[in-house]
């Protein structure tokens, strides 16, 4: 029987995971065994495929697709690998090139350490090794996002670039540390946000300022220009990813994404619950009441109007009606002077209003200079008492907190102790019923009776204790407000005028109320909500 001559196409095949193994499955080596078995069997080899660095669980490798096509073109009537997982390890796809488009097209297939060969049909131990190569990929995979997770709990960094502001530190590239020049601009971000400005504004400052985004400045630090197809431009969405990202703050938050399954390499975002958090990796670029107050402004989705220079105003945001909870909305308006002359001044109007007239609310007209006049004088009223007589102070705000809380939490404490006590005792009877039972020194029916009687009672304490729990903790929460209230209004001591950071800082929302007139005088209601406290006078 004469011997077919065939054209042989070389399929080799590395992994990252595989050059743990060293040379013995390298890809010289492969190249080497294959080519010495072609010549021997006197076959023409037609071309090498290659796939350096790819993954055998999806067949989305170059080297693959074109050992496919040129199958299929008919260049080639014999594909020879080292073994079935250099070729790949997904069992089913493998299972349909040799079973199905293999012998469509005419084409031989030889695996030669498995002594697979489709031209004979004694190849039933080839789906088991098949199967095998994919167990040995999904163990891998397990043991590698075993290996991240631990990492990434013990604080390491496991991206492959550094968050802009930050780069990798020479001796540890687990590891960040400041970058400055980029730290400076990130600085400058928070910095605007905590004056109230929104990520279109604060963008729009950066491209006018021409400052380089992350990606331009990466490639500008390597000394290369981007190659990119970008418009080389700060936006939104990278502001918004900058303001949220606690890297700033000293935190590794990591693990956020993965893939589906160890074949697929498309990644998805993970929920929140499976994110790794781990604080005080490295040095903040942000302090911590910086941070706090941008998070503030974002959580509480201010709404901010900006005038026609694209400004924000002073209160914007802050304001709010008294009487319908409308935001009040800035208007500048004109005032006729005595001397026939006009002049342009700014005031804040309940936003129902503005829309939909008298119908649903009234003016609530206020000026800027009066509102301004208002929140400074009340501002310093109370940077004077917690510099001069912060212990009165301190106690006015507990007692606002809650008028009994010191009476409430001493009663609480009490009943906390005795249920802990209560429980800790059903606990003992409940055991002592069951070594009774166990003697016979009581009816198992009795016995069923006093556990489910104590299991009631057990539950019923648990749940009073965790009530009680939760109103502690809310006592020790509002101790700790106070103190940041308290810290916060020390850092205006020199306060002259107010600034939006200030404003944004210190205070949550003011309350205007419409303007009546009283015995001739011009009166009306403003009522300042300060954060940590609320309410005070």
């Amino acid at each position: 029987m004469l011997k077919q001559n065939y054209d042989v196409g070389i399929y080799v095949r590395l992994s990252k995971d595989d050059e743990r193994a060293g040379e013995s499955v390298s890809i010289e080596n492969q190249k080497l065994m294959l080519r010495k078995y072609v010549r021997e069997q006197g076959w023409n080899e037609v071309g090498c495929y290659v796939d350096d660095g790819f993954s055998g669980t999806n067949f989305e490798r170059p080297g693959v697709t074109r050992l496919i096509e040129d199958a299929k073109d008919g260049k080639i009537n014999l594909i020879l690998v080292k073994d079935l997982s250099r070729f790949g390890r997904n069992y089913i796809e493998i299972g349909r090139f040799t079973d199905y488009v293999f012998p469509m097209i005419g084409c031989r297939f030889i695996a030669l350490n498995d002594g697979v060969d489709t031209i004979h049909s004694d190849n039933d131990i080839m789906p088991f090794r098949n199967l095998f190569n994919e167990f040995q990929s999904r163990d891998a995979s397990k043991k590698i996002k075993a290996v991240k997770q631990m990492c990434a709990k013990n604080g390491m960094y496991l991206g492959c670039y550094a968050p802009y502001g930050y780069k990798k530190d020479p001796a540890d590239t687990h590891k960040l540390i400041i970058d400055e020049p980029a730290a400076q601009v990130i600085r400058r971000i928070f910095a605007l946000r905590c004056q109230g400005l929104g990520y279109r504004k604060i963008t729009a400052m950066l491209n006018a300022d021409r400052v380089l985004p992350p990606r331009d400045y990466y490639y500008e630090q390597l000394g290369r220009p981007n190659p990119t197809n970008d418009n080389h431009l700060w936006n939104e969405v990278t502001m918004r990813e900058i303001l949220r990202n606690e890297v700033y703050a000293g935190h590794m938050v990591q693990m956020k994404t993965g893939t589906r399954s160890y074949k697929s390499k498309g990644y998805v975002n993970k929920p929140r619950e499976e994110w790794v958090r781990v604080e005080g990796t490295h040095k903040p670029i942000i302090d911590p009441a910086t941070w706090e107050l941008c998070q503030d402004i974002t959580e509480k989705n201010y709404r901010y109007r900006t005038t026609k220079n694209g400004n924000v105003t002073l209160f914007s945001g802050l304001l709010r009606c008294a009487d319908c909870g409308s935001h009040m909305i800035h208007q500048p308006s004109v005032r006729n002077l005595r001397n026939g002359e006009k002049a342009t001044y700014n005031a804040y109007t309940c936003g129902n209003y503005t829309r939909s007239g008298i119908i649903a609310c009234t003016t609530h007209r206020i000026t800027m200079e009066n509102i301004t006049d208002l929140t400074l004088d009340d501002i310093r009223h109370y940077v004077g008492r917690a510099v001069c007589d912060e212990v009165a102070l301190r106690q006015e705000l507990k007692a606002l907190k809650d008028q009994d809380a010191a009476a409430r939490k001493k009663a609480d404490r009490s009943q906390q102790k005795a249920l802990v006590s209560r429980l800790n005792e059903l606990e003992r009877l409940t055991q002592s019923l069951y070594e009774d039972k166990v003697k016979g020194a009581i009816p198992e029916a009795v016995c069923q009776n006093l556990i489910l009687k104590y299991e009631a009672e057990r539950i019923e304490k648990a749940a009073q204790l965790e009530e009680i729990h939760q109103r502690l903790a809310q006592a020790e929460q509002d101790d700790n407000d106070i103190e940041r209230f308290l810290e916060a209004v020390k850092r205006y001591v020199a306060v002259e005028a107010l600034d939006r950071e200030m404003l944004l800082e210190l205070i949550d929302f003011i309350e205007v109320g419409q303007q009546t007139v009283q015995g001739g005088k011009k009166t009306r209601d403003v009522t300042i909500h300060y954060k940590f406290v609320g309410k005070i006078t």
